[in-house]
C-alpha cells in the first residue's frame, strides 16, 4: 500500500575509473523523505570501456543504463538524461563519496564494497526464497486480457505435471510489482507460492501491466483495470489441463485485496478468496490512519501530524468532488500553496523550490490511480461476495492497520450474508506479514524474514479445508 510521503529517488550510476579496477558490484543506501533505498551499482569493463547498470531491489527497477559519464581522478561525474539525474562523487580509497541531485533536490550517498562469504557481492539474508531445482512444476505462461488487449506473462506452478489441483492466483499491492511481488529485497509471492505448491495447492503469479515481461501501461491504470487483469487470469487458467476448473480461488496483498473482491462478486468462478493485509474502508480514510499512525512511529510530533491530517483531508476531499482532471489539478494547486503559506516550516527537499515541490505533490495526486483509491469503498465488492473468504492482518501493520480494516470487512461480508468467513490478527507481524519490532516500513528491508511461516501454514491450511470438500 503506497504512503502518502511522495518521494524523489534519485536513481544514478557510475562508470570506470582508469588506472583502478572498479569493475564489480557497488552499494549504498539513498536516504530520502520517509525511506531508506539500496542500489546496488554493477560495473563492466569492454577493453577501455566501462559500462554500467543500477539495480533498485527496493523498487523492483533493474538494469537501468546511464547516459553518460565522465571522470577526472579522483572526481566522478555521471548523468542519466531522461530522469534527469546527475550524480558527483569523489573515490576515496574503497569508497566513492558523494550526492545526487534530481530536479533540484540533493541527497547524499556514499558507494562502498561489501562482502559477504568471501564473495564480491552482497546480498540481503532471505533464508526462505527456494532456489531451483523446484520440487514441482514450474513454468512460464502468458494470457491475454481482451478488454484491455495487453498479454500478461506469469508462472504457473503445479504440484505435479499431471492432475486437477487447486489453484490461487495471486494479486498484488499498490504500485508496479514484478509475479514476485519484489519489494525491499524480499520475494512473498515466491516465498508463498512455493509453500502452497509444496502443499498440493497451484498458484498462478504475474507480472503487474507495463512490468517484467507484461504488455500495457502501468501509469494509467486504476484498480478497476487490474481486476480485468485477474478476470483474464481466471479464464486462462480454466483453458489448461492439470487444473481443477471449480477450484480457483484469489489471494490479494495490501490493495490487490482489495481487487479480489471486485472479481469475486463479478464471477462465478471464483472458489474462495484469500485477504492480506487488505482495506476494509474508504481510501481516504485509510490513507490517513496510515500517515498517522506511520508518522507516530517516526517520532513526528502531534501537533505536526495534526496539521498535515487537515491538509491532505482538504486535500481528498477536493479529489472526491472534482470531475474534471484541469479544474483537479488547478484546485489542488491552489490548495498546496494555501498550506504552504500558512505553514513556512513545511520541509521540502533541499535545492528544490517551492512551485517545483508544488507541482510534484499535485502530478502525484491527480493520477489516475490515486483518483480512483481516494474515492473507493471496499466494502462495495465484500458485500456482493459469496465466496468463502479468509482476511488476516498483522497487529503492527501500520499501512492498513489491523482493527479497523478487519471489523469493516466482517461488517461488509455480514451485511450482504456472507456466512463463510474467517479473520485473524497476527500480533506481532506487519504489513508484509513479517515477525517485527515495530511495524514502522523502515524495518522490512533490514527483517531476513519474508513471510511469516505462522500465516503461511493458517493460508495453507484454510485452502486446503475449503478446496478438500
Amino acid at each position: 500500500m503506497r504512503t502518502l510521503t511522495i518521494l524523489l529517488i534519485a536513481f544514478f550510476q557510475f562508470l570506470g575509473l582508469a588506472a583502478q579496477d572498479i569493475t564489480g558490484q557497488w552499494n549504498g543506501v539513498l536516504n530520502v523523505p520517509g525511506a531508506q533505498l539500496r542500489l546496488f551499482f554493477n560495473v563492466a569493463k569492454t577493453g577501455n570501456a566501462f559500462s554500467a547498470t543500477l539495480d533498485s531491489p527496493d523498487q523492483g527497477a533493474h538494469g537501468i543504463p546511464v547516459t553518460s559519464m565522465t571522470f577526472e581522478n579522483p572526481k566522478i561525474k555521471f548523468k542519466i538524461a531522461n530522469l534527469k539525474i546527475e550524480y558527483n562523487g569523489e573515490l576515496k580509497g574503497n569508497e566513492i563519496v558523494g550526492t545526487s541531485a534530481q530536479g533540484g533536490a540533493k541527497f547524499p550517498m556514499n558507494l562502498t564494497r561489501k562482502t559477504t562469504n568471501g564473495g564480491s557481492v552482497w546480498k540481503p539474508a532471505r533464508p526462505q526464497e527456494p532456489g531451483k531445482p523446484f520440487p514441482y512444476h514450474s513454468e512460464e505462461v502468458f494470457f491475454h486480457n481482451k478488454e484491455a488487449n495487453i498479454t500478461l506473462s506469469g508462472t504457473l506452478t503445479l504440484p505435479q505435471r499431471e492432475g486437477a489441483f487447486p489453484v490461487v492466483i495471486l494479486i498484488s499491492g499498490s504500485g508496479p510489482q514484478n509475479r514476485d511481488e519484489e519489494m525491499f529485497g524480499h520475494k512473498p509471492f515466491l516465498v508463498i507460492a512455493d509453500h502452497l505448491t509444496k502443499n498440493g495447492i497451484g498458484v498462478l503469479r504475474y507480472d503487474d501491466r507495463g512490468v517484467g515481461r507484461s504488455g500495457g501501461n502501468f501509469a494509467v491504470a486504476t484498480p478497476a483495470d487490474f481486476a480485468t487483469d485477474a478476470e483474464s487470469a481466471i479464464a486462462y487458467l480454466k483453458t489448461l489441463k492439470g487444473i481443477d476448473a471449480k477450484k480457483i480461488g484469489l489471494a490479494g496483498h495490501s490493495e490487490g485485496g482489495s481487487i479480489a473482491p471486485m472479481v469475486a462478486c463479478k464471477s462465478g468462478d471464483v472458489a474462495f478468496v484469500v485477504l492480506l493485509a487488505s482495506p476494509g474502508i474508504r481510501g481516504d480514510r485509510l490513507l490517513l490512519m496510515q500517515q498517522k499512525l506511520i508518522g507516530e512511529a517516526s517520532g513526528v510530533r502531534d501537533e505536526i501530524l495534526q496539521k498535515s491530517e487537515v491538509a491532505h483531508r482538504e486535500i481528498f476531499d477536493i479529489v472526491i468532488r472534482s470531475d474534471d482532471l484541469a479544474r483537479l489539478k488547478n484546485d489542488l494547486t491552489g490548495h498546496i500553496r494555501k498550506v504552504f503559506k500558512e505553514n513556512p516550516a513545511v520541509k521540502k527537499p533541499v535545492g528544490m523550490g517551492e512551485e517545483d515541490f508544488i507541482r510534484a505533490q499535485v502530478e502525484a495526486i491527480a493520477t489516475p490511480w490515486m483518483q480512483y483509491f481516494v474515492r473507493y469503498d471496499p466494502a462495495t465488492a465484500l458485500g456482493k461476495a459469496r465466496c468463502p473468504v479468509l482476511a488476516l492482518n498483522g497487529g503492527k501493520d501500520l499501512q492498513v492497520p489491523a482493527k479497523a480494516n478487519l471489523k469493516a470487512i466482517k461488517e461488509a461480508l455480514a451485511k450482504g450474508g456472507n456466512t463463510r468467513v474467517e479473520t485473524a490478527e497476527f500480533q506481532n507481524l506487519n504489513h508484509l506479514f513479517q515477525e517485527c519490532t515495530t511495524g514502522h516500513p523502515n524495518e522490512y528491508a533490514i527483517i531476513e524474514q519474508t513471510f511469516s511461516p505462522a500465516a503461511l501454514d493458517v493460508i495453507t491450511k484454510w485452502i486446503k479445508g475449503e478446496t478438500d470438500r
